[in-house]
């Protein structure tokens, strides 16, 4: 009697093809988030330095740049040293106080070389030819008495008004005597050359100070 095994039942074999093969992972790291910023991300501003005063470029420029600007102020070499070599200034305040001091220190010699150096003073652009005849005329009566240009300072007056102003102030100044008129044209110098300073340390140009003087 032959014996017989009894067989497992046949399972139906699986289609590999069909089921996708797994493959282990390993741990993943968190995804990176921004941090939430108020309002739109920008990148920071780019700050410039302020471009300095004109008080800052007279304080910090080379000494033989600062006493070419001054000397156009005024013409005076002992006015111009005093003011360079009290540098710097801390306010323009300051500044012209000083420049009125040295003004005012002057001695003959010194106010005679200042006044040396000035122009003589012009009437402005489209003044009548007769107006400029008079003046020539004024002006050389002025300096045959004085034996020095006449000099004034117009900053506070109109170009309308100018004509009339220095041609009267000439001849009104021609009467008086030689000390009396020194002590006038000292004064006009040193509210010239307090004007021309103040234009000098408040231009908002930029430009090197020794520009100023050319």
């Amino acid at each position: 009697m032959t014996a017989r095994f009894a067989h497992p039942p046949c399972r139906p074999a699986r289609d590999v093809r069909a089921t996708p093969r797994r493959h282990r992972r390993g741990p993943t790291l968190p995804p990176h988030r921004l941090p939430r910023l108020p309002g739109p991300t920008a990148l920071p501003a780019q700050h410039r330095p302020p471009a300095p005063t004109g008080l800052e470029r007279f304080n910090s420029a080379p000494a033989d740049e600062v006493r070419h600007a001054l000397l156009a102020c005024c013409h005076s070499l002992r006015w111009v040293h005093r003011v360079a070599e009290h540098r710097p200034y801390p306010d323009v305040d300051s500044l012209l106080a000083a420049a009125d001091e040295a003004a005012y220190d002057l001695s003959p010699a010194d106010l005679a070389e200042a006044l040396a150096g000035e122009n003589l003073t012009q009437l402005p652009d489209g003044a009548y030819s007769a107006a400029h005849t008079a003046l020539s005329a004024a002006h050389a009566a002025y300096e045959s008495r004085f034996g020095h240009v006449f000099v004034i300072c117009l900053d506070d007056v109109t170009p309308d008004e100018s004509a009339d102003l220095i041609l009267a102030a000439i001849r009104s100044r021609l009467a008086n005597d030689p000390e009396e008129e020194r002590l006038l044209a000292a004064e006009e110098l040193r509210r010239l050359a307090r004007g021309r300073l103040t234009r000098l340390v408040r231009d908002p140009s930029g430009r090197p100070v020794a520009e100023h003087a050319q």
